[in-house]
């Protein structure tokens, strides 16, 4: 009995860090999302501001350029962790599967080692218990 409690904690341990790494994924995904924009916002910005569009031209702004590779980038590396986002949901359900099956596996073995209570009826049965 002893042994299985503890396999019960060590899976919702382990469903509990596979949340976390899920979690922690999705949100680096939206910070990444969320910079993107912001340096869309820039390079169009620094693209206004100086009158030069074509990224081709010796004049181009070297900030809108560096920007527009930094934000490449984040594109790059988002798209990355979105593969591992679906690694991640792959073994947080394998988790929550394996918990549910040795919660199952606990509940059935309490089951047998709880006590059988047989109720009595109150007819002949307790009166022959109370010698009536």
């Amino acid at each position: 009995m002893k042994s299985l409690d503890t396999l019960v904690r060590l899976k919702r341990f382990q469903v509990d860090e596979k949340r976390r790494h899920f979690t922690q994924i999705q949100t680096m995904i939206a910070d990444f999302d969320r910079m993107a924009r912001d340096l869309d916002r820039e390079i169009e910005a620094e693209e206004q501001r100086s009158g030069i569009t074509d990224t081709q031209h010796f004049a181009y702004s070297t900030y809108a350029r560096a920007a527009a590779t930094r934000r490449d980038n984040l594109r790059r590396s988002a798209d990355e962790l979105k593969q591992q986002l679906d690694e991640a949901s792959a073994q947080l359900e394998g988790a929550l599967d394996d918990l549910k099956k040795v919660e199952a596996l606990n509940e059935r073995e309490r089951g047998l080692d709880a006590p059988v209570e047989i109720p009595v009826r109150a007819g002949r049965a307790a009166r022959l218990a109370f010698g009536a």
